[in-house]
């Protein structure tokens, strides 16, 4: 058995029992379940995997496929997300949430981000923050291939989030937290472990639900989670909240989970918990909890404008940009430090006044610069869910052309006509080239570019 932290051992035993305890432990010398949870809007391929009970996109897979050359993934047609966090799909259907304004306030990777668009589509708004910078990168990477176009991406403090007062129709904190639910799959995780650790992780956790709640409307739904097993960071944290909000918290309705699941029920106060446990459960660990803001009519505040950001696009502008989207009157389009973007129409405002009160690093879907009143387009458009394949010459590569198109290697003119050209692979898309006469220009970004394998 590989080493675990003592103290550590000792709470779990003393949270489960030794004989379970030592089943837990056992289970994390174990290998790791893969899952995967599909874009359904992207989605091109035969059924896949095993279906997860608690989530309608979520897939377990037998191997894992190497995902940094796998064109699905690539073209954001899935997302890698361990089998536990998907849960949070099941609590907001059995909540009725599939649309309205949801605020992800620790949201890098993107992992829960991409879930909540997903499951509020065109009838809602996401803001995913990330208040650590290249962890906020990596977001809207994930966020430009997810395709969607109704996530504004922040870099904010929570504090700064708060202002939105009353704002959000379900406000999910997955905490930083201690980490205990990686022992499994990550050694840093255990090497890194304390106890001061959890008091650390603890007094954050605290911090950032105070701004939390104040961002939540009366009648929200409130969903935190953590990877971790110990009950400081979690019952604790549902039992501060408790003790803090008080009867201002209200419970949801009964979420029912069958015993076969293997999933833990926690009931503190008025929220409802849930516990993955490796042992019990194909999933590293987790935890999630649930409940409602008691409404009490206040109304939604919305800070003063500090800058402009966003100018709406000229006429001329939306003629051409128009031609690129299928539902060009559903999208609003502006112009933000001389690239344009397409909004959803329904929350254009929302998002001028989210773009010009924080630090918005993507929003929308980023569709490119207008030279002499034609389109250059950018990667995300070619990523992006309303793009029209129409406007642009498309070619459909083979596996070997794709590799080569994303490892930023030269690519023969003879596939492609002259001028702008969507490469598909798989019948996805991955991105534009250029061919101008016997040169093809690679437009796939070099941030993204895939090391040679």
């Amino acid at each position: 058995m590989r080493q675990l932290p003592e103290e550590f051992v000792e709470n779990m035993r003393q949270q489960l029992g030794s004989s379970e305890a030592e089943r837990l432990f056992e289970s994390l010398d174990g290998s790791s379940p893969v899952s995967v949870r599909i874009n359904p809007q992207k989605w091109c391929g035969d059924e896949w995997g095993s279906l997860l009970p608690w989530s309608v996109n979520g897939r377990y897979l037998a191997d894992r496929p190497q995902f940094t050359t796998d064109i699905p993934f690539v073209a954001g047609a899935y997302y890698v997300q361990e089998a536990g966090s998907q849960f949070i799909d099941y609590i907001l259907r059995s909540e009725g949430v599939d649309s309205g304004r949801i605020l992800d306030m620790c949201a890098a990777p993107g992992g829960k981000s991409t879930l909540y668009s997903t499951v509020v589509g065109n009838r809602g708004l996401v803001v995913a923050n990330e208040y650590v910078r290249n962890r906020a990168n990596i977001l809207a990477d994930n966020i430009r291939k997810w395709g969607l176009g109704n996530v504004v991406v922040t870099n904010n403090d929570p504090q700064h989030i708060a202002q939105f007062e009353s704002w959000f129709d379900v406000v999910a904190v997955d905490a930083p937290c201690s980490g205990e639910g990686m022992f499994r799959k990550d050694e840093v995780a255990r090497t890194e472990w304390s106890l001061q650790s959890v008091q650390m992780c603890a007094a954050r956790q605290r911090s950032i639900l105070e701004q939390a709640w104040q961002s939540l409307k009366g009648g929200g739904v409130m969903i935190y989670s953590t990877c971790t097993y110990n009950t400081t960071e979690d019952e604790g944290m549902l039992e501060w909240m408790s003790s803090e909000w008080g009867e201002d918290i209200e419970p949801c309705s009964s979420i029912e989970v069958p015993e076969s699941w293997g999933i833990e029920s926690v009931k503190v106060g008025n929220f409802q918990g849930f516990r993955f446990f490796p042992h019990r459960v194909s999933s590293e660990g987790f935890f999630v909890a649930v409940a409602r803001k008691r409404d009490d009519g206040s109304r939604a505040i919305t800070p003063k404008a500090r800058k402009k950001v966003m100018t709406d696009a000229t006429k001329d502008a939306v003629k051409e940009l128009s031609k690129w989207v299928t539902e060009p009157s559903a999208i609003r389009f502006a112009e933000v430090a001389e690239s344009y973007y397409g909004y959803p129409a329904e929350y254009y405002e929302d998002i001028k006044a989210l773009a010009s009160s924080l630090t918005v690093i993507y929003s929308g879907v980023e569709m490119g610069q207008i030279f002499k009143g034609k389109l250059k387009p950018e990667w995300s458009l070619s990523q992006s869910v309303w793009l029209n394949r129409e406007a642009v010459a498309t070619v459909d590569v083979d596996t070997e052309v794709a590799l080569d198109y994303l490892r930023k290697r030269d690519i023969g003119a003879a596939h492609f006509e002259d001028g702008i050209n969507l490469l598909l692979c798989q019948n996805y898309p991955i991105g534009f080239v250029k061919r101008i006469g016997g040169r093809v220009n690679n437009m796939y970004p070099n941030s993204l570019k895939i090391n040679n394998l």
